[in-house]
């Protein structure tokens, strides 16, 4: 029996956890040129305004992100952001080779669970002990050196939103 097709998301507004892995869980990410190439195309593809970024951090081998498409799809979102990459990669790195594991792994969120995902975002380098705060590690939203889109105010709780979320 074949693996059913996804069926292509077609809500405009939506937020979403996104993660996908480098291919063989190669660990590109430890090189600077290659994490910083990462997070300027990731802020192109905002600029141009295909999506809002709400957290997202940056690990060895894998990236994850809340972030909003606007007017495309998470797929499409996601083949700008892992495509986007893999030609930069190509055309200014030099390098000729697969970076990324096939498809990614995403989860629409719902009221509520804006802030649990940001947490995980924030405190999963922690756990992997790269370093002992989030706003230590400069390759994550948690950091403080990017500009963020506010959460969405339809994700938030009351107590979210009364607590300055």
């Amino acid at each position: 029996m074949s693996k059913p097709k996804r069926l292509a998301s077609a809500v405009d507004g939506e937020t979403y956890f996104v993660t996908s892995s480098t291919d063989g869980r190669e660990r590109y990410f430890i090189y600077s040129k290659y994490t910083e190439l990462f997070i300027d195309t990731l802020y192109r593809y905002r600029l141009m305004g295909k999506y809002k970024i709400h957290s997202f951090v940056v690990m060895p081998e894998h990236f994850h992100a809340l972030v909003t498409p606007i007017g495309i799809t998470i797929e499409r979102a996601g083949q700008l952001i892992k495509g986007g990459y893999s030609y930069r990669v190509k055309t200014e790195l030099k390098r000729n080779y697969e970076i990324w594991e096939r498809g990614f792994i995403d989860h629409r969120l719902r009221v509520g669970e804006f802030a649990r995902f940001r947490k995980y975002i924030d405190e999963n380098l922690v756990k992997a002990g790269l370093v002992k705060a989030p706003e230590d590690y400069p390759y994550g939203s948690a950091s403080g050196k990017y500009d963020l889109d506010p959460p969405p105010a339809r994700l938030l709780t009351a107590a979210a939103k009364a607590g300055g979320l």
